[in-house]
């Protein structure tokens, strides 16, 4: 009887040991339970990745030698709800020691250990927001590495002081990104969203895909049931068979729509992440000098059944004025041939 007591508290001490060293390493380690990601193509959730991860901290990723396997469906680094804030006065220096190190010239990456599913052009329309993109590159950097993409940055500067044309610039960014790698998906977006939530991949479905759901400034709902502005990727080949953009959108509003409406001409729809996952944080600021609203553009899409064959990709007419490759980005100045008035 004596020997089975001893036999008993000999157990106890090695399982109170082994626990004491599991909250120990625990402790250290604050990534070691799952969480449970929402998947937006079927709805559901699956485990995978940590929760407990710093925000916006980017991680070194695993190399591996040999052969590469296809990166997972869902990216094993995700962090889900993320910390934003603007307040920070941001230089572009700041940022290059923030992600730099992880990035080649151009704003390129690809994983090291595994090969994306996906090769992503991110295309940035931009005049005069310089703020804005050391915010977007702070953010976006380390959320599309954790996404496992390989991805390319492009800033598509419009020249002078004409009249904006943000569907003109997108239409440049995708023209000229496949110039200098064979993208087979392409992510157009705004330079003041910032994502709230690193679950909602910047990747091309099987339909084109509206990302920027949920904005802060529409108190995180959808202004109408057909937006299709802010952040929004399409397939390559989505892409073409809507001839793009339209080119003759000048000045604010219309081009999404005329957009929406293309891809509806085409017999396409259009998917979207749930409303807790494609939450967006807008920063905020006064409309652009020579970006007012232009009351032609409500005409305009009257006309998108007799103007997608003929106005988009297939008319597209521009100058690349210079092409300037730095760590976090490309940067592409570009005369966008604006009409005389």
């Amino acid at each position: 009887m004596l020997k089975i007591f001893f036999y008993l508290l000999f157990f106890s001490f090695v399982s109170m040991a082994l626990f004491i060293v599991f909250l120990s390493n625990n402790k250290k380690n604050k990534n070691f339970f799952p969480i449970n990601v929402f998947n937006t193509e079927n709805n559901s959730f699956s485990k995978v990745g940590n929760i407990n991860a710093v925000p916006f901290k980017t991680t070194a990723m695993p190399t591996t030698s040999g052969t590469l396997t296809p990166c997972p469906d869902f990216p094993p680094y995700l962090q889900g709800v993320l910390q934003v804030q603007f307040n920070t006065k941001r230089t572009l220096e700041d940022v290059q020691h923030h992600v730099g190190s992880f990035l080649k010239q151009g704003g390129r990456y690809k994983p090291s250990n595994c090969t994306a599913q996906q090769k992503v052009a991110i295309i940035i329309p931009f005049r005069n927001r310089h703020e804005h993109l050391n915010h977007w590159l702070y953010y976006l950097h380390p959320i599309l590495i954790r996404q496992q993409l390989d991805y390319g940055v492009y800033v598509i500067n419009q020249e002078g002081d004409d009249a904006f044309n943000r569907a003109k610039l997108m239409n440049i960014g995708h023209t000229e990104a496949l110039k200098q790698y064979d993208y087979d998906c392409f992510v157009f977006s705004d330079i003041d969203l910032i994502p709230l939530d690193d679950r909602n991949l910047y990747r091309c479905s099987d339909k084109p895909r509206h990302l920027s759901v949920a904005v802060d400034k529409f108190n995180f709902k959808l202004p109408y049931a057909t937006i299709f502005g802010g952040v929004s990727a399409l397939s390559k080949e989505q892409f073409l068979k809507v001839n793009g953009f339209s080119n003759t959108f000048w000045g604010w509003g219309g081009e999404d729509d005329d957009l929406y409406q293309r891809i509806s001409l085409r017999g396409m729809s259009i998917s979207r992440p749930n409303s807790a996952i494609g939450r967006y944080k807008m920063i905020r600021h006064n409309r652009d000098a020579h970006n007012e609203r232009n009351p032609n553009n409500v005409q305009k899409l009257r006309e998108t059944h007799l103007n997608i064959d003929t106005d988009g990709l297939n008319s597209l007419r521009y100058t690349v004025r210079e092409i300037r490759k730095d760590i976090l980005f490309t940067f592409i100045t570009v005369d966008v041939q604006a009409p005389t008035v």
